[in-house]
């Protein structure tokens, strides 16, 4: 009889034995789990990468990228109502295609903004490495040009190079004088650098509107020989705007009280001289955004690495 009880009390000596080392190792287990829990969190909140950084940078480039996107479509939409995708030869043959500029600066701007909303969002060193690439070659491009301007302004006045720029310019201008009814953006763009901007006409002179072939004196037939077109009237205060106003002025003696005479390049250089502060304020503002998206993007790049680093993580 005392045998029974002694193997009785052997086996739930035996049962408890078990449990409590069942609720060591539970609570072993659990410690354990807790631990890596908490080594796990304490790595993710230990992050690296900032995140006024990352999204500063992504919300600047979404903007900057819904921008390029809007500028491309109205380009693409422009040379589809010129229906220019069944007449692409037509471009060769202009000096300035507005909708073909708008194009190509959407095109660059969408693909800068992608590189650096995408590359910010998920934190792509390689996107943030184009996206710095791209916007320091436009910056230096700008600096460089800045520079030599700034360097060379009064050496520009008398040198062989600077006149042949100048003429270069100039017959540029002049064959978009000539296409000037050919394109109907590049007339809306003549016009209102001729009426709204600069107040002039021609290239030189008003007597440059004798290239197109629609103004020139011997074009038989046409309205507009010997005329220039509106947007070198000067404003009259009429609430009804002659668009005829320009018939004849380049043989009328009466024309200097009547039309704009002097060119565009003279008129541009004088604006240029007049607003040099503002448009090298312009100039160094948006040098100051290029040159903090650069830095933006190399130090979220550089946190990217670094996080990296720290998990185990290879490059």
């Amino acid at each position: 009889m005392m045998v029974v009880i002694v193997g009785r009390r052997s086996s739930t000596q035996d049962f408890k034995t078990d449990v409590a080392y069942l609720a060591r190792l539970e609570g072993t287990m659990d410690r354990y789990k807790a631990q890596r829990l908490k080594k796990h969190r304490f790595r993710r909140d230990k992050t690296e990468v900032s995140c006024c950084m990352k999204y500063l940078m992504f919300g600047f480039n979404v903007l900057f990228w819904l921008v390029g996107a809007g500028l491309c479509a109205i380009g693409l939409w422009a040379w589809t109502e010129k229906d220019m995708f069944n007449n692409i030869g037509k471009v060769t043959s202009m000096t300035l295609d507005p909708a073909l500029a708008f194009i190509v600066t959407g095109g660059v701007m969408f693909i800068i903004g992608f590189c650096g909303c995408i590359g910010a969002l998920r934190e792509n060193t390689v996107l943030l490495l184009i996206f710095s690439v791209l916007v320091g070659l436009i910056f230096a491009a700008e600096l460089l040009f800045g520079i030599l301007a700034f360097a060379y302004k009064d050496w520009c006045k008398i040198s062989k190079m600077s006149r042949d720029i100048k003429n270069q310019i100039e017959s540029q201008v002049q064959n978009m004088i000539i296409n000037y009814r050919e394109d109907s953006d590049l007339e809306n763009l003549i016009d209102w650098v001729q009426q709204d901007w600069l107040k002039c006409c021609g290239v030189k002179s008003y007597a440059d509107w004798e290239l197109n072939r629609y103004f020139n004196c011997s074009s038989k037939g046409s309205i507009d020989a010997c005329g220039v077109p509106f947007s070198c009237c000067k404003p009259t205060g009429d609430v009804i705007k002659n668009r005829h106003c320009g018939f004849g002025m380049i043989i009328n003696t009466d024309r200097e009280t009547k039309i704009y005479t002097e060119g565009c390049i003279p008129s541009g250089e004088k604006w240029l001289e007049t607003n040099l502060i503002p448009v090298a304020s312009v100039a160094v503002g948006i040098a100051v955004l290029q040159i903090l998206g650069i830095c933006f993007a190399s130090i979220l790049r550089c946190d990217v690495k670094a996080q990296k680093a720290k998990w185990g993580y290879d490059e």
